[in-house]
């Protein structure tokens, strides 16, 4: 089949790698100049199964208000607040119940499992070289922290994920670099999660689907799409008229950009902009900088070793613009990294050895991805995987092929089709 993949972000570009694997020939357009500059440029690159868990879920309300007047919250809200955020909001909030999260989290994680399983696969296969580093420890500042995480860790141990509760001094031991002078009740070890670099990935993919010939146009804007027949129109920086081009399928991966796409053809996907933020900084002294993957319970912050690279990344903003870089966000970074390994950065804008991000991470109210068919003929969906893009991708891209192909997948993706957007 001839097919265009909308989007070259982790999901765009690890759909296009597996669908050009089962030889189809495939085209790639990016309104960006290179793969995966905007959502999965520099997020944390954590890839742990076990914590791939829905926003949608009992008691979060309650949780993000207290976060919202809170000086270094995960959670804020920022203007202009659009009405499409508005609706997204209540619609999460609808979800919120029991049923829903066990459902749904249950979906999540099985994708979860199955994206690293491939993730590994196809590294092992390609034999591609990004930086990542194995093992994920979850801080707990106080008591009070040890408890809130107890009912995640009931649930890593219903999936038998294997872990350890560990004292502040084993915790101390596995990162050696981690401050004294910040109070460390204990840790969660999770010694089988890991951290890597999504965009170093995704690079490195788009390289190999080029090699089985896929087809990447950059600095390429979809216009809008036309089913029956199926053609694509893109308008280049130039100022050239829009130009079509004929195709057996279109699949979504543009993130929130793909609802404004699919609207004109009937297909309704509530989408929003979920913001992150992050931070990269030189390691100044390999003994003061973590080892592998950190996540700060409370402040719900991630510190991840990239190489000669730390990235703290975390936050959740709901309205506002990419453009816009809220300071908040940006100081509990900075604290988060501060209070835990505060020897470990090399501060230097000017030399070029900080980065400051932010991302536009595509949600879906209730959580789990669409992947498949829509209900429109020829137009094939992979998006909405919130900040666990990197985590789900391997996943839903080999699913979604394999879906397209008339096989059935490794896994059950029913309850991920897009035709529950009908209901």
């Amino acid at each position: 089949m001839k097919i265009a993949v909308i989007g070259a972000g982790i999901i765009g570009v690890t759909t296009a790698y597996e669908l050009s694997a089962d030889g189809h020939e495939v085209t790639v357009f990016e309104r960006r100049s290179a793969a995966a500059e905007e959502t999965s440029f520099a997020n944390a690159g954590i890839v742990a199964p076990g914590y791939v868990t829905p926003w949608a879920a009992p008691g979060m309300p309650a949780k993000v208000m207290r976060h919202l007047f809170s000086a270094h919250g995960p959670v804020k809200l920022a203007w202009p607040l659009s009405a499409r955020d508005i609706a997204w909001m209540w619609r999460w909030w609808r979800a919120c119940t029991p049923d829903t999260y066990l459902a749904t989290r249950q979906q999540l994680q099985q994708l979860a499992f199955y994206s690293r399983e491939r993730l590994h696969q196809l590294t092992h296969d390609l034999q591609l070289q990004y930086d990542r580093s194995d093992g994920f420890l979850v801080l707990l500042r106080d008591a009070q922290d040890n408890a809130m995480v107890q009912p995640g860790l009931q649930l890593l141990r219903e999936l038998g994920v294997p872990f350890n509760e560990v004292p502040a001094h084993v915790a101390r031991a596995v990162e050696p670099a981690l401050n004294n002078d910040t109070a460390l009740f204990g840790a969660v070890h999770v010694p089988g999660d890991e951290v890597g670099n999504c965009r170093q990935f995704a690079l490195q993919l788009k390289d190999e689907a080029q090699r089985l010939g896929c087809r990447f146009e950059f600095n390429t804007e979809v216009a809008r799409l036309e089913m029956a027949p199926t053609r694509v129109w893109t308008r280049t920086r130039d100022g050239s008229p829009p130009q079509a081009q004929a195709f057996d399928a279109v699949v979504l991966c543009a993130g929130v950009h793909s609802a404004e796409l699919a609207r004109p053809l009937g297909v309704s996907i509530p989408l929003t902009a979920v913001y992150g933020h992050s931070v990269s900084v030189a390691v100044r002294e390999d003994m003061d900088a973590p080892v592998s993957g950190v996540m700060d319970e409370r402040y719900k912050v991630a510190i991840s070793r990239l190489g000669q690279r730390v990235r703290v990344a975390g936050g959740a903003e709901i309205g506002g613009r990419v453009d816009r870089h809220g300071k908040h966000a940006f100081s509990t970074l900075h604290k988060v990294l501060n209070d835990w390994f505060p020897g470990a950065a090399r501060y230097s804008r000017t030399g070029g050895q900080m980065q400051t991000w932010k991302g536009a991470r595509p949600m879906l109210p209730e959580g789990p991805p669409l992947v498949g068919a829509s209900l429109v003929p020829g137009l094939w969906l992979n998006l909405g995987h919130g900040s666990s893009g990197w985590a789900l991708s391997g996943g839903s891209a080999r699913a979604l092929a394999d879906t397209l192909a008339g096989r059935s997948p490794a896994i059950d993706v029913a309850a991920l089709s897009p035709q529950r957007l009908a209901r």
